[in-house]
């Protein structure tokens, strides 16, 4: 405790940094999956291809990929750029498949309603499709969300400052309350995002909510 005391704003500006890193590719799987998983709904082949791809890409061990990255972007072994891209991939390799099943899900009925008072395919998408598929959509985030955060830590294994800059660095010294402090910032930042995409989902999906309290009260 008196470490972490001691250290606070180190603890700070790493746990920043690590916040820094996460947010854009949570961000960047969520815009590039729902599109990709919309198309992997309307047409079997380009499925197929999808989530044998993505299953591939999620299979990639992250340390190497961190390490190949650099020479394909043509950036610095360093840059934080690497780091992103690469989480954004493996956020997309697990979002897309979820992406895919939330638009299956939806009921075949209201579709065909929507398209029976007229809507347009783009008019549907966006009144029918992608309202009814929130809710999986958002727990497919809340995953890629704490998975994010985790591999940022393992960036700081090439020298990217993040939380995971304790362990490393707490490992290298044998001092455990140094790796603890890591471990417990990581965990703490993954419930502080699952508390915030619930409390988002909540504002932006309040059908979901009305729903839930419906078939509550009838239960």
């Amino acid at each position: 405790m008196r470490w972490a005391l001691a250290n606070a704003g180190q603890i700070w500006s790493l746990a920043v940094n690590h916040v820094v890193i996460a947010v854009p590719p949570i961000i960047l799987s969520l815009l590039l999956s729902v599109p990709l998983g919309w198309w992997a709904h309307r047409h079997p082949a380009v499925r197929r291809v999808l989530l044998a791809g993505s299953g591939f890409l999620y299979a990639l061990p992250s340390l190497p990929l961190f390490v190949i990255l650099p020479v394909l972007l043509g950036t610095r072994i360093l840059d934080p750029v690497n780091v992103v891209v690469a989480l954004t991939l493996y956020g997309i390799a697990l979002m897309v498949r979820t992406a895919a099943e939330a638009f299956d899900a939806v009921d075949g009925t209201v579709r065909e309603s929507a398209v029976a008072v007229g809507h347009s395919p783009t008019q549907r998408f966006w009144r029918v499709d992608l309202p009814l598929a929130g809710p999986p959509l958002l727990a497919g985030l809340r995953v890629v969300s704490a998975s994010t955060l985790s591999l940022v830590s393992v960036g700081a294994l090439i020298g990217v400052q993040s939380l995971g800059y304790f362990f490393t660095d707490g490992y290298t010294r044998s001092f455990v309350t140094e790796i603890a402090v890591g471990i417990i910032g990581t965990v703490l930042l993954a419930v502080v995002f699952d508390v915030l995409l619930v409390l988002g989902g909540r504002v932006l999906l309040p059908w979901v909510r009305a729903t839930d309290t419906r078939t509550g009260a009838s239960g």
